[in-house]
């Protein structure tokens, strides 16, 4: 078996509130980053790895280095089903073609966090001025 880690920011956290998900929520780096882990069977492992260059699996058997539009597809697809179950990596899978497209741009340029990164730029504000 092998995992994929759904990282988890302010706004993807209040998408699963209430959800039989929001129980599923690991720690992770000392609490950190909040995440859902998501066991991959091999042949979905397999699947990814092939059709996505640049996806490995590390040393922990976790599925990394997978491009942005199949980790926002993925988050979709977990907040649409309330699930972390294999069904939802099928469900992207079978999207695959525009998930290559919108990789293959990534190469030229990393499309913007959807994340809210506005509490660290007043951090970094408040050190530096």
């Amino acid at each position: 078996m092998n995992y994929l880690a759904v990282l988890l920011d302010a706004k993807r956290l209040a998408d699963i509130k209430g959800s039989p998900l929001e129980e599923k929520v690991t720690d992770m780096f000392g609490g950190a980053i909040k995440a859902l882990i998501m066991e991959v069977p091999e042949e979905q492992t397999n699947k990814i790895i092939e059709n996505l260059p640049g996806s490995r699996l590390d040393a922990r058997f976790f599925i990394e280095e997978v491009p942005v539009a199949f980790k926002r597809a993925l988050f979709e697809e977990i907040k649409k089903r309330k699930s972390i179950g294999p069904e939802v990596i099928d469900a992207v899978l079978a999207d695959l073609p525009k998930i290559k497209e919108l990789a293959a741009k990534e190469s030229e340029t990393l499309p913007v966090p959807d994340i809210d990164i506005s509490e660290a730029l007043n951090l970094q504000k408040q050190k530096w001025g």
